[in-house]
């Protein structure tokens, strides 16, 4: 029977799971187990999971699904647990370096605890000072054990679960769990308090709390509100039942009640019923509030008599929560000129146009990638929607005649980014766009990220400097409803790039269903358009963008590499879209598609991908087709840029680190052979879970048919997926 039994509930927090694991495997004092609570199996959490089990024996996940919230999933790991003592973790929280041997020195020098509470740090996500909370609760205790009525004000409801180790065997006997709902660690906390005959402190820190970036969901605005409620009246009625005595009871009911003031003078977590939560919770003060109770002194003190009297009226007025709302756009950048700022303030005051979709790719740059895709898809099963592309006045001609669009700046523009329903983009629309209730707001993202993105950027300058205010781009996200991606891999990054509350959509991306549709008539119809020679393998050479490098610049040589290689190649050249520019760098037998506007067209053409650091290497490995990794940079690129993972030891493909080793490879026959096969199968079992041709399906029937998950298609196993054929025959594995 290990000594610790460590919970770890990780419901949307795939991306920071590792680290919460990680903490504890890495602790000093290594007798305990820990328990993962994931949702079903195959989930990203429980992926994680699995990974950890497989490697150490402590590891037991269980799981549990996440509509039993978390109250849920900590009594599905109460009930699987065997140790001595529970500790609870969130999943995105961790335990500082010795924190196990100090709580094993300190239960074993307390004796027989029924809970021991401790200190815990609570870190901004982004910057700024720790903050330690429990400080002050703890401080007033006695220094071994104590009963309870000697630390009347250690109630238990002001300190989270993860800030104290229950004994299991009380938690059984006393048949103790976690309430259901939210502020379940306000019932817990109290109902255990209750029940203990024993209680013990440890003055040190042992949880360091990572503060989420969008805030505690509890304080988020909804009818969940109604539930503390719930949790107040379940701890008083079990403390009245119990015949607590009065010295015990005054506490609990001032603490419980400074919650309960906290949110009712709040108007954003009750945009609505404030006074149906007000007259509930004057009743319940009513009810249970303790003889010779006396109201706390000063502003408190006030609201507890206006509550006691259920006096809603006065109470709103003495909160200020009468103000006038603050106008949400006055802290954005607006649009350029009055005219255009009045226009777009006035389009916001009428009502959603419920039948109107906007969309946009790379900042305006014409009709292309995953909005185009969703657009096209959406022309077919939902016609009724009104659908128009935003684009820059120089892509106005990439638009087919047949889609509406809105030239970005015009007065168009703004009156549909103020009416639309439905905000789709691959790259965010601008800061002055409001996020209005009612609407909703799909990222499809433009690629599998091998290179750091987003806040995961802050740390390495030469990006940061290139990205600008972090603060502004994680304002963007938080617009987000849907984020949407192609693999676990991305899920988990996204997450850690751009926190926020959106909802992952685990679909693959749109334009990749092209792979899987198109025929060998669309690959003949586009080597035709690009001008391949007839008999011709086509290498498709597209090279990434360097944040340390300005304007286009390759050192491959790639006249004298068709030279080396022989004259059954010839090279297209696609340059990263930010040299989108249409000029031409190619000639003979290199052809420059850099200006082509769909990349997954070039993609189809090309019998084989050689690039460095991109992620069309993620894209074209759907067709399973050989790909070469041109590697010459690495060590500099992985250093300036940061990258997630080691691409040197998961190749999608051989890997060439100088211009003669990667002319070696087209000449040996190497690019294409058993060993390059099978690297490239690992990469797509990794890389290319949800791109099966029916991407764009399912984000339509999703996002705007308004499906529900259980209805949307299912992805189809990768070992049945057909990919478009190639036009030269290669040896495959």
């Amino acid at each position: 029977m290990p000594r610790f039994s460590i919970i770890v509930p990780s419901h949307g927090v795939a991306g920071r799971l590792s680290q919460a694991l990680d903490s504890v495997l890495g602790q000093s004092f290594g007798d305990f187990e820990l328990i993962p609570v994931c949702d079903a199996p195959g989930s990203p959490a429980a992926d994680v999971a699995a990974g950890y089990a497989e490697r150490d024996c402590r590891v037991a996940p269980v799981h549990a699904p996440p509509t039993a919230g978390l109250a849920g999933a900590r009594n599905t790991g109460l009930r699987a647990a065997l140790g001595d003592w529970l500790l609870f973790l969130d999943g995105d929280d961790v335990l500082v370096p010795g924190a196990l041997a100090a709580l094993d020195a300190r239960l074993r020098a307390t004796g027989a605890a029924d809970v021991l509470y401790f200190e815990h740090e609570r870190t901004p996500w982004w910057a700024g000072e720790p903050t330690n909370p429990a400080t002050l609760p703890l401080a007033r205790t006695p220094g071994g054990v104590f009963a309870p009525r000697e630390a009347a004000e250690l109630t238990g409801v002001q300190l989270p679960a993860w800030s104290a180790a229950y004994r299991r065997i009380f938690l059984l006997d006393q048949e103790l769990a976690f309430p259901d709902g939210h502020f379940t660690d306000i019932g817990f906390g109290g109902l255990v308090a209750l029940r203990a005959e024993r209680m013990a402190v440890l003055r040190q820190v042992v949880v360091r709390h990572l503060l989420r970036r969008q805030g505690n969901r509890l304080n988020l605005p909804g009818e969940h509100h109604f539930e503390l409620l719930d949790q107040v009246e379940l701890v008083l009625a079990r403390a009245v039942e119990q015949g607590l005595s009065a010295k015990r009871l005054g506490p609990l009911f001032e603490q419980l009640f400074a919650a309960v003031l906290k949110t009712a003078a709040h108007p954003r977590r009750l945009a609505c019923r404030r006074r149906a939560f007000f007259r509930r919770a004057s009743g319940l003060y009513r009810q249970y509030r303790p003889a010779g109770f006396r109201t706390p002194g000063g502003s408190v003190g006030v609201q507890h008599r206006l509550l006691a009297r259920g006096a809603y009226t006065a109470f709103r007025a003495l909160r200020g929560a009468n103000q006038a709302v603050v106008n949400v756009t006055s802290s954005l950048t607006r649009p350029r000129g009055l005219r255009a700022r009045l226009r777009y303030r006035r389009q916001l005051r009428r009502p959603l146009d419920q039948n109107l979709a906007v969309y946009c790719a790379y900042w305006g740059r014409g009709y292309t990638c995953n909005p185009a895709a969703i657009h096209a898809k959406a022309r077919q099963l939902a016609p009724h929607l009104r659908s128009v592309f935003l684009v820059e006045p120089e892509a106005v001609d990439s638009v087919p005649s047949d889609v509406e669009y809105a030239v970005i700046g015009s007065r168009k523009y703004w009156d549909v980014l103020a009416r639309a329903k439905y905000l789709i983009n691959n790259a965010n629309f601008a800061d002055a766009v409001v996020k209005r209730r009612g609407s909703v707001h799909l990222s499809t993202q433009h690629g599998t990220p091998l290179k750091k993105m987003g806040a995961d950027q802050a740390t390495y300058p030469v990006v940061a400097a290139a990205t600008g205010s972090f603060a502004r781009l994680l304002a963007r996200v938080d617009r987000w409803d849907y984020n949407l991606t192609s693999n676990r891999h991305s899920t988990q990054m996204w997450e850690s790039a751009f926190p926020a509350a959106y909802e992952t959509l685990e679909y693959g991306y749109p334009r990749n269903d092209a792979y899987y549709t198109s025929t060998a008539a669309d690959v003949a119809r586009v080597r035709r358009e690009l001008g391949v020679p007839e008999g011709k393998k086509a290498l498709l050479y597209a090279p990434t963008h360097r944040d340390h490098a300005t304007g286009f610049e390759t050192s491959l040589d790639l006249d004298a590499l068709c030279e080396e290689i022989g004259d059954e190649y010839v090279v297209l050249l696609r340059a990263h879209y930010f040299y989108d520019r249409g000029g031409v760098r190619g000639s003979g037998r290199v052809i420059d598609v850099t200006g082509h506007r769909s990349s997954e067209d070039v993609c189809l053409a090309a019998d084989a991908l050689i690039t460095d650091y991109s992620s069309i290497m993620f894209d074209y490995a759907n067709l399973d087709r050989p790909i070469v990794v041109y590697a010459d940079d690495w060590e500099v690129y992985r250093e300036l840029r940061g990258v997630y993972f080691d691409l040197m030891e998961a190749p999608p493909g051989r890997v060439a680190r100088t211009p003669g080793e990667l002319a070696g490879v087209f000449r040996d026959g190497s690019w294409a052979d058993e060993e390059a096969g099978a690297l490239r199968a690992a990469f797509r079992e990794r890389f290319c879970q949800f791109d099966d041709g029916q991407a764009a399906e399912r984000v339509v029937r999703r996002v705007l048919l308004g499906e529900q998950p259980e209805a949307i298609p299912p992805v189809i196993p990768l070992a049945e997926r057909i990919p478009a054929p190639a036009a030269a025959t290669l040896v495959r594995n």
